[in-house]
């Protein structure tokens, strides 16, 4: 397979890699622009694909943001690949900031500063409750994750469309001027070639003539 590893990558450098790249953060961030700019496709498509994937990044569902940025792209016409590269803004180390100022940000505009967490454990409750009564256990796992999930959820949507919002502001003229400049460089190269051609063909009728 053409790019593929020669020695394959363990499982400790695959982990070590998600949270410091071997490569370094300021050369992986120049990597992921790279990338982005050589998707095919329309700045527009590209910039709406990647604020999806950013905005998906502040959502509180860990394991899902592909989907869900995905989703959002497909939904308002943005580049879906773009929309999987734009989920590298929630990373290891924006992550805790993340979940720490959209909670905070969707307990106040709730009004549940202070609320306690509720838990499912005890002497009635946990996976037993899940078997005797199914019911009570998903209302009370609700209850429980609600202060913690439910804000994070409502935090995320007016910080998720800040970012998304900045990053398609910033990235499609980005874009755009990067495409233009891969346009004119092939202009130039294509004319260059016809040119070559055509000294070649010139010199060959000279020297049949």
């Amino acid at each position: 397979m053409i790019l593929k590893r020669r020695k394959s990558v363990g499982l400790f450098r695959k982990v070590r890699n998600f949270f410091w790249p071997e490569i370094g953060f300021p050369r992986a961030a120049k990597y992921i622009s790279h990338k982005v700019n050589r998707i095919s496709g329309s700045p527009h498509a590209i910039a709406l694909g990647f604020a999806a994937g950013a905005f998906a990044s502040f959502t509180p569902l860990i394991g899902f943001h592909f989907v869900v940025a995905a989703l959002i792209a497909w939904a308002i016409g943005g580049n879906m690949l773009a929309s999987a590269i734009g989920t590298s803004v929630g990373n290891p180390l924006t992550f805790p900031f993340i979940w720490f100022i959209t909670h905070n940000t969707g307990s106040y505009l709730l009004g549940q500063e202070g609320r306690e967490e509720i838990s499912i454990s005890g002497p009635d409750g946990g996976m037993k409750l899940l078997f005797t009564d199914p019911g009570r256990f998903f209302v009370e796992l609700w209850t429980g994750l609600e202060p913690v999930f439910f804000p994070m959820c409502v935090g995320a949507i007016p910080l998720g469309l800040s970012c998304g919002i900045t990053a398609y502001i910033l990235l499609k003229p980005a874009v755009g001027k990067y495409k233009e400049r891969r346009r004119k460089l092939r202009e130039k190269r294509m004319a260059e070639l016809r040119k070559r051609r055509e000294a070649q063909t010139g010199s060959r009728q000279g020297a049949g003539s």
